[in-house]
């Protein structure tokens, strides 16, 4: 009798969007490491602890690296230490690491971002609270409304029409730096209650003009930024956007129902895919997190929508990410911190499957 051939690993297929093709489905999710210069001719610029960090990620077969939430402006960023790529100082830092990443056959990403009214935090291992504006590393954080991101940080500045319109150009600014850098996939941040997912929710937006109240009009910036970011990226290359499925929120949030809607509307506007993550707009809400607890979102999404997805949230086993992939559930899966604790995490995953990823030449004897 002969024996059953295994059936390729979903993990491992190459996975193609518009011209650019990723080599795997194990991608690495975009994670701060607030280890920036806060001040000076560098300030926001990458170092050698970026370059690193990313390099090991790459050489370890990992297939489309999103570098961290990387600010359009200086009062965009979350922290002091964020990577910035709003002059060309910082893009020249960033682009060396993208050249070493497509070097390796991992495509180079970048999620760029405004941090909103949570802008002005320390870094986590400090304890992440807010620092006040008129502190020594802090700044006044900027918002769809004066409305707080909880009761230790500081009321937001509510931003003006004309602000609003200045930050959709420092969006397309930073996608054209990161274009001309090397970067082949650029991701909006429009999730976990950063500037964008401030004003999809109605819990954080409590306009009443042209950006506010209804769900046309709390959609208008993310849409905005996408037309702005789409025409000057590449045309043959992938647009993201990253969004919270939800709030978590019983009433007054950003909704599941919405994240559909929204799916519709940047998919006429060329987004490519969905990065699907959850929360980060509301304190004190209950979220059941658990292996894959954010998955069902994505799968939503990618069977209403028909737009591309990828999910994110306690994907740590090979098993558990191709059976989402098997399920159809999402085209790809996001490692975060299992990627920092494991940075040849796809490696490992293919010769659990049967995959096959690319190994440096120079690490090819300990095969």
């Amino acid at each position: 009798m002969e024996s059953a051939v295994p059936a390729a690993s979903a993990l491992f297929e190459p996975y193609t969007l518009r011209s650019l093709t990723i080599p795997n489905r194990v991608w690495m999710a975009p994670m701060c490491q607030y280890s920036a210069e806060a001040f000076g001719p560098d300030a926001g610029a990458a170092h050698d602890w970026h370059f690193a960090h990313y390099a090991a990620r790459a050489t370890g077969g990992t297939g489309l690296i999103l570098v961290e939430a990387t600010a359009v402006s200086p009062e965009g960023r979350i922290s002091p230490g964020d990577l910035g790529i709003w002059n060309d100082t910082q893009a020249e830092a960033l682009g060396r690491i993208a050249r070493f990443l497509k070097a390796q056959g991992t495509v180079p990403g970048i999620q760029i971002a405004h941090a909103g009214r949570k802008a002005s935090t320390d870094r986590p291992w400090r304890g992440g609270a807010p620092i006040a504006p008129n502190a020594e590393e802090g700044w006044q954080p900027l918002g769809p409304s004066p409305v707080p991101f909880d009761p230790r940080h500081t009321v937001p500045t509510e931003l003006t029409t004309d602000q609003i319109k200045e930050i959709v150009g420092q969006f397309a600014d930073a996608a054209r730096r990161a274009r001309d850098a090397g970067f082949e996939v650029v991701e909006i941040h429009g999730a976990h209650g950063y500037l964008i997912g401030e004003f999809l929710s109605p819990h954080s937006n409590k306009r009443t003009d042209a950006y506010g109240g209804s769900f046309e009009n709390r959609t208008r910036l993310a849409l905005d930024v996408t037309e702005a970011v789409r025409e000057v990226w590449p045309e043959e290359l992938p647009l993201f956007f990253r969004v919270s499925a939800t709030d978590w929120l019983e009433e007054g949030g950003w909704t599941a129902d919405e994240t559909v809607r929204l799916a519709a509307l940047l998919k006429e506007r060329g987004v490519d895919l969905l990065d699907v993550s959850t929360g980060g707009n509301a304190t004190g809400v209950r979220i059941p997190v658990g292996p894959g607890y954010q998955v069902p979102f994505a799968a939503r999404v990618r069977h209403e929508s028909g737009l591309p997805v990828a999910t994110v949230g306690l994907i740590t086993e090979p098993a558990q990410a191709e059976k989402i992939l098997a399920n159809g559930e999402a085209d790809a899966v996001l490692l975060g911190r299992e990627l920092l604790r494991n940075p040849s995490w796809a490696r490992q995953a293919a010769r659990e499957l049967g995959g096959e990823t690319r190994v440096p030449e120079q690490y090819l004897m300990a095969r």
